[in-house]
């Protein structure tokens, strides 16, 4: 058995069956092993953002990684952007690169590039195989160190020439290797609590694993017990919502805005969070957005349980089980011009119970979060790092896990082109997405923050640079070129018509045409 065959039979053994994939000629031998193991599902990109975009998707609705399949430095180069959403998501995936054959790197040729400093900055993880016959001990230090909380990226460099030497077997087991997050210290339960009990006003917020449906539960109960505010972390990985599960306030983008919610904060209690931070530097405003005088309480790292956290707070402050009740989504639907307020209280009304919503909106989604907060129980999951184009992988990937659900990918116009390949693999896998371009035509957020940076741009050159209408962009004749069923909308009630029309027959398209420029 080569390297390339116990490599896959290996992954298989640990239970990753799936592998997203944009491979080069160092890549040929895995590419020839996979039908030799035909447990492993290979899914090609045509774009190696999209790979590790869907790899991100993949692992935010299954909890477990996926692999990826890149060609060198380059391949993992274009797929950095998507990699550092991973990476911040606290995504496990196994990052495989294809390197040249270890006798050929002396040569420098055309393609030799340093593939451990490209994969440091979002790898938790990083080996270069060194023979054929560790390859089974390799793969399974990737997947150990991708699940090991926090999780994230395991990057395993593969030379053309252990992939194809012999003498390689793969990697059994009886049971796959598991890591538990840890139990906070008591000391850090303890100082939590005292908090709690004390006068002063103490602010939970809640991010990564604790933004489970049964996590916000029990936060909500402690905050609802001791007059607390409850806040979600800005731009969580995978938030549940909807049904019964307590709506959670989110820590706003705009920083002034994060400030007046965190404003007389006495405590600020941290469950898989971190203290909020401005997005961006702007002059004459602070970076640290909670207040200087506030005392911040780190009850949960990343590595550690949340969940069990907040169940010994409840036990400890005696707290009942609370009842919480199911939203009224009975609403009706709105009528006439499609506005962005209206399209937020559509989607919450189209929203059923399991549907994956994979947001990239951006500026034209600031209506979504009140517009959908009386949905049917859902996921909802969020561009965690800010590199824009993981909207349409995202979704890919959360179709490949779950393909029993309905994923609802909401795109901006210009986020969506970075990425557009995602609808071919799309299209090529049959996955239950619907695709909904919120168009513009403009780069809208950077028009907001244009002025918010005191950058003052009155000139046709500067405005040129955010404008998208010349020429327009045509996404209906791009997403059929892809092979999907496309639509543009115009009103409320085509865009609720199409959408019932597309529910159950993915994937597709609705381009939604919002006027020109930012639209709020």
């Amino acid at each position: 058995m080569n390297g390339a065959q116990a490599l896959i039979r290996s992954l298989v053994n640990l239970g990753v069956d799936t592998c997203f994939m944009n491979p080069g000629t160092s890549e040929m031998h895995f590419v020839a092993e996979l039908d030799s193991v035909p447990e492993i599902k290979p899914i090609l990109t045509l774009y190696e953002g999209v790979a590790s975009g869907a790899a991100d998707g993949y692992a935010r609705i299954k909890g477990s990684p996926a692999a990826v399949l890149l060609h060198l430095g380059p391949g993992l180069g274009n797929a950095f952007a998507n990699y550092h959403n991973a990476k911040r998501a606290k995504s496990p995936i196994i990052n495989i690169v294809g390197e040249h054959a270890t006798y050929h790197k002396r040569y420098d040729a055309p393609l030799e590039s340093d593939i451990v400093s490209l994969a440091n900055p979002i790898s938790k993880w990083v080996r270069t195989a060194l023979n054929a016959q560790n390859i089974a001990g390799d793969t399974l230090d990737a997947y150990k160190a991708s699940m090991a909380p926090p999780c994230g990226i395991a990057s395993l460099i593969l030379p053309a020439d252990i992939s194809w030497s012999e003498g390689a077997s793969p990697i059994q087991l009886h049971s796959k290797p598991i890591s538990a997050a840890s139990l906070p210290s008591e000391t850090k339960i303890h100082n939590a609590i005292k908090a709690l009990r004390s006068e002063k006003k103490c602010t939970i917020l809640l991010g990564g694993k604790a933004l489970c449906a049964q996590s916000i539960k029990l936060a909500s109960q402690i905050a609802t017990h001791t007059n607390s505010k409850l806040l979600a972390e800005t731009f969580p990985a995978r938030i549940e919502r909807g049904g019964s599960i307590p709506e959670l306030e989110r820590v706003s983008y705009l920083g002034e805005f994060a400030q007046s919610q965190l404003e007389g904060s006495a405590y600020l209690l941290l469950f898989n969070s971190k203290a909020p931070v401005s997005f961006f530097a702007y002059p004459g405003k602070p970076s640290y957005l909670a207040p200087l005088d506030c005392e911040v309480i780190e009850v949960a790292s990343d590595s550690e349980d949340a969940h069990k956290a907040l169940s010994i707070i409840n036990e400890e402050l005696h707290i009942h089980k609370g009842q919480f009740k199911a939203f009224n989504s009975q609403q009706a639907p709105p009528e006439g011009e499609l506005t962005p307020q209206k399209l937020a209280q559509i989607i919450g009304i189209f929203l059923k119970e399991g549907t994956i919503v994979s947001d990239e909106s951006n500026t034209l989604g600031l209506y979504l979060a009140q517009g959908t907060k009386e949905a049917e129980e859902h996921i909802w999951m969020c561009l965690t790092g800010g590199a824009i184009g993981q909207g349409l992988p995202l979704a890919t990937g959360a179709a490949v896990a779950n393909k029993d659900a309905k994923v609802l990918a909401l795109e901006a116009d210009g986020s969506s082109m970075y990425s557009i390949q995602a609808l071919w693999t799309q299209a090529r896998e049959n996955l239950n997405v619907t695709n909904i371009i919120l168009d513009n035509q403009a780069y809208g957020v950077l028009e907001m923050e244009l002025s918010r940076v005191g950058a003052k741009a009155s000139g046709q050159k500067a405005h040129a640079m955010l404008d998208l209408s010349t020429p327009s962009i045509d996404f209906v004749s791009i997403a059929k070129s892809f092979g999907l069923q496309a639509r543009t909308v115009t009103n409320c009630e085509e865009f609720l018509q199409t959408l019932k029309e597309f529910e159950k027959d993915g994937p597709n398209l609705i381009h939604v045409p919002l006027g020109k420029g930012l639209v709020l």
